[in-house]
């Protein structure tokens, strides 16, 4: 069990993993803790995925990858862009080979969703720490268009991919990327 202060310190994104699955009972319980942080008005609007078919994950993979270089051609000055050269490589895992992918998801009708959902893989992160896995957000993995994979996933109408977020035994952990000063714009005390 690791000090709190001990886990905001030592979380990473992990994009190196150990080829060595992770137990879904692990994960199981990961998402347990997960679902501990708060909600806008109780909703608890997070529903969960875990994919550790690591063949499907490279389909997802693959959607993804062709989703995002599709939007970039079509979008000149696209955020992406900067990500074509490796997007553009076959054999570049937006996963990076992790064993396996938790997809947090959110659901569409209630307006506070996405939020909720981010606390969530927040707890989810610091949980996997606390355990001494690695996790990563991958962003790339919303961008599922391929209908046979969505319905594999269980991606219905009413539900939108707010975190994928891989995890696994960590192969090499990063060191922190520096961090500026927190900009307080201003203190407000009582007279």
């Amino acid at each position: 069990m690791h000090r709190f202060e001990d886990l905001l310190k030592n979380r990473r994104s992990v994009r190196n993993f150990q080829e060595r699955p992770v137990p879904e009972k692990t994960i199981r319980a990961i998402i347990q803790e997960s679902i501990l942080a708060p909600s806008s008005g109780n909703e608890q609007s997070w529903r969960f995925v875990i994919v550790s078919d690591t063949d499907f994950m490279a389909d997802i993979s693959q959607d993804c990858k062709q989703t995002l270089l599709s939007r970039i051609d079509k979008t000149p000055n696209d955020y992406a862009k900067k990500y074509k050269p490796i997007l553009s490589k076959p054999d570049y895992n937006i996963f990076y080979n992790a064993p396996a992918l938790v997809y947090i998801l959110g659901v569409k009708e209630l307006k506070n969703s996405e939020i909720n959902c981010t606390l969530a893989a927040s707890y989810f992160m610091f949980s996997a720490v606390n355990r001494n896995l690695g996790t990563c957000w991958i962003s790339f993995a919303k961008f599922v268009k391929d209908d046979a994979i969505k319905k594999r996933l269980g991606l219905d109408p009413e539900l939108f991919i707010v975190a994928p977020i891989i995890i696994g035994y960590p192969g090499k952990i990063p060191a922190a990327p520096p961090r500026k000063e927190a900009d307080i714009l201003k203190v407000i005390r009582h007279p």
